[in-house]
């Protein structure tokens, strides 16, 4: 998955969710296929499961989120382990995790970027992803910038056809 491409990302919009709504709550649904390459990106109310490979467990999970303040965050989830991993392995998966990160929040981030035309405001939200796991050193909360770098980021490495 380490280099974003745009033509082999497929995006689904799950009805009743639209281009434009919800806002908080939004759920993003990122899978992919290590044969081809391709990303798959479900958005919707709810996460889209039947996309998850319950043996992989290599999905991304993401949904806007407001504080206290009323300040919207784009919140992720990565599935390190709950104890069936060694150590070792949960070591390794988060490795992969954190390596693939950006083309994962590249392919949400593009494949939803019409909502970001309906609110501009959002481009500049952090973005955090929880890494989850059942050995404490590799249980982390890390921030990834702003929907903002990665889109600027793309277009200016990709070339479109």
């Amino acid at each position: 998955m380490s280099t974003f491409i745009p033509q082999k990302l497929s995006v689904k919009i799950i009805p009743p969710a639209t281009h434009a709504q919800p806002i908080e709550g939004r759920k993003y649904t990122l899978t992919h296929s290590d044969v081809t390459g391709q990303l798959f990106l479900a958005t919707g109310y709810v996460y889209h499961y039947r996309d998850i490979n319950w043996e992989m467990r290599d999905e991304v999970l993401a949904e806007w989120k407001k504080d206290l303040q009323c300040r919207f965050s784009l919140v992720g989830n990565a599935y390190v382990d709950q104890g069936e991993f060694s150590e070792d392995e949960a070591e390794f998966r988060l490795k992969i995790f954190k390596k693939e990160m950006d083309t994962a929040l590249k392919g949400i981030l593009y494949g939803d970027q019409q909502f970001f035309s309906y609110y501009p405001n959002l481009l500049d939200a952090p973005i955090y992803i929880y890494y989850h796991s059942s050995y404490p050193q590799y249980r982390q909360l890390l921030y990834y910038g702003t929907p903002r770098d990665y889109l600027v980021q793309i277009y200016s490495e990709v070339q479109f056809p």
